[in-house]
């Protein structure tokens, strides 16, 4: 059903859910982002996070959503200010803000109060890798461990870095994405896009043992499993398989950066770029790299080449007579 106000035609809310209160808005939002806008589980997550602490800053301050000045909606921006936030992280904040405005504007003829907030200037910072030294002394590490979860977590660092996949990727990975035959594997990335990038002979050599020897060692015995979904790596919870957490990654590969006495912040994310460090170091183009971690505008990767000026900054001040 659908109403005319203003001149404009908008959305009549279902008759269950109408929109009088702060949460019936945030519904019809959080119903809006995964039906038509379609975004990841992450994104949706986030999204859910960002809006949830902004309610929670107008309940304080006994404010609506509807109601609201972008005065408050600015003085809610200066508490995310105090608390030192990274600017990749107020852009998200206010991002999300202003997309909940937009929606509430063109469904339900709200005004869009947060239509002239400004989104902050990225910090331009050089993303964090591993040295080919660094990494030599990870992969030794990681080798030593025979047990069933330390070939697991061999596998799992292994594909991590040989791929240049995102974590969230890797941990919702199924057996079926693995083509032994093409020597590829095919991914699900940001906004549901699907890339086919290939991996050296090795890792699939690996993946093969692992899948042969360790797999079901990983497996629950005798015991009901409820859904059959062969996640690559998973863990046994309530009669159900699940992929093993993004937060179970960080904790492994924390553990063995340690180990391998690697004084670096690492993450999972830093091993995406080291890989794409050192192919372009090897010679790879932009766009290959593009392609390969499944970034939508080539820009994004040109911060790669900043590293590699870098690296040919040292090798020539090590190497110059004159230096």
């Amino acid at each position: 059903m659908k109403q005319i106000k203003k001149g404009r035609v908008v959305n009549d809310p279902s008759p269950g859910l109408r929109p009088i209160n702060d949460v019936n808005y945030v519904a019809h939002f959080e119903t809006y982002l995964l039906t038509e806008k379609r975004v990841s589980q992450n994104t949706f997550s986030a999204y859910k996070s960002d809006i949830s602490q902004l309610l929670k800053f107008l309940q304080n301050k006994e404010l609506k959503i509807d109601s609201c000045k972008i005065k408050d909606l600015k003085e809610y921006i200066k508490t995310l200010h105090a608390r030192k936030l990274k600017s990749k992280s107020m852009i998200r904040k206010i991002t999300s803000i202003k997309v909940l405005y937009k929606y509430l504007e063109e469904q339900f003829d709200l005004k869009n109060t947060a239509e002239s907030l400004v989104l902050p200037k990225i910090e331009q910072t050089l993303p964090l890798y591993l040295s080919d030294e660094e990494l030599v002394r990870l992969f030794d590490v990681i080798e030593k461990d025979k047990s069933p979860r330390g070939i697991r977590n061999q596998v799992l660092i292994f594909l991590l870095y040989a791929s240049g996949m995102r974590v969230s990727e890797l941990v919702s990975l199924t057996v079926d994405q693995l083509n032994f035959n093409t020597g590829f594997v095919q991914l699900m990335g940001k906004g549901n896009k699907e890339r086919s990038i290939p991996l050296p002979a090795n890792i699939f050599e690996l993946l093969r043992y692992y899948l042969d020897k360790i797999y079901p060692l990983l497996l629950p015995k005798n015991k009901k499993i409820i859904n059959k979904i062969n996640y690559l790596f998973p863990y046994y919870t309530k009669g159900t398989l699940k992929p093993l957490s993004r937060q179970s990654v960080f904790l492994i590969l924390k553990d063995l950066i340690r180990r391998a006495e690697i004084k670096k912040n690492i993450s999972p994310h830093s091993l995406r770029h080291s890989l794409a460090t050192h192919l372009l170091k090897n010679g790879a183009n932009l766009r290959s790299l593009q392609l390969l971690l499944g970034h939508e505008k080539l820009s994004t990767v040109q911060v790669y080449t900043h590293v590699e000026t870098s690296h040919r900054r040292v090798i020539y001040d090590k190497k110059h007579p004159r230096s």
